[in-house]
């Protein structure tokens, strides 16, 4: 079934993967970028650019944006050499943002991209430590809103490597690593399968092919 699909972070290295696997897939999928300049890029990905800042932007923005999309992903994030304080625009309040756009706008089937050890109680005065708590709070507020048929996906340390589509998610897998490839190719398959729905999964590289580990996990 062919979906409209928007994608916060438009530009980001897991989106641009994401939204040319999409639209090869037969999805209509626009990209939200905060830059003019990284149209193309999303064009060249088969993805429709919209250029709005999720940092400034109103609710109702947001929502106008997400009107008649069947599904969110939500994979926006500050990114390297951010400072605290962008982790907490960004990374928390953006995604609240976000989420409540698409309740708004009833764009139910929500995919949320986090991290793994993402926690809003996390300890701590790094950086990745202030990451941590703004990924763990955008990540409470996803799950508590009735309107969102949301998946909360918390992928190990990122990777360029090429995806092998071999994964393990789960619940809880423990630490490791996951090619971008295959973070994107997880996300479209949970993308089409709303048995994820109210799930919090771990990724990391394994030996399960994707598709079977997504159906196992929706108890199919």
């Amino acid at each position: 079934m062919s979906m409209r699909i928007v994608i916060a972070g438009g530009h980001g290295q897991i989106a641009l993967r994401l939204e040319r696997l999409l639209s090869a897939g037969g999805h209509e999928v626009a990209g939200i970028i905060r830059r003019p300049e990284q149209a193309g890029d999303l064009r060249d990905a088969g993805a429709e650019p919209v250029v709005l800042d999720l940092e400034s932007a109103s609710v109702e923005m947001v929502a106008a944006v997400l009107q008649g999309a069947d599904a969110a992903v939500f994979a926006a994030g500050a990114g390297p050499g951010s400072g605290a304080d962008r982790k907490d625009t960004v990374d928390r309040a953006a995604a609240v943002l976000f989420a409540e756009a698409a309740e708004r706008a009833g764009a139910r089937r929500y995919v949320i991209v986090s991290s793994m050890g993402a926690d809003a109680a996390h300890p701590g005065d790094e950086i990745f430590d202030a990451y941590l708590r703004a990924k763990g709070a955008a990540d409470d507020d996803v799950r508590s809103r009735a309107g969102l048929d949301w998946t909360v996906l918390r992928p190990g340390s990122l990777t360029n490597d090429a995806g092998t589509g071999l994964v393990r998610l789960e619940a809880r897998t423990g630490r490791g690593t996951i090619p971008r490839d295959d973070v994107a190719a997880t996300i479209a398959e949970l993308l089409d399968t709303p048995a994820t729905s109210g799930l919090t999964l771990e990724l990391i590289a394994g030996s399960t092919p994707l598709s079977v580990a997504v159906k196992a996990v929706a108890g199919n």
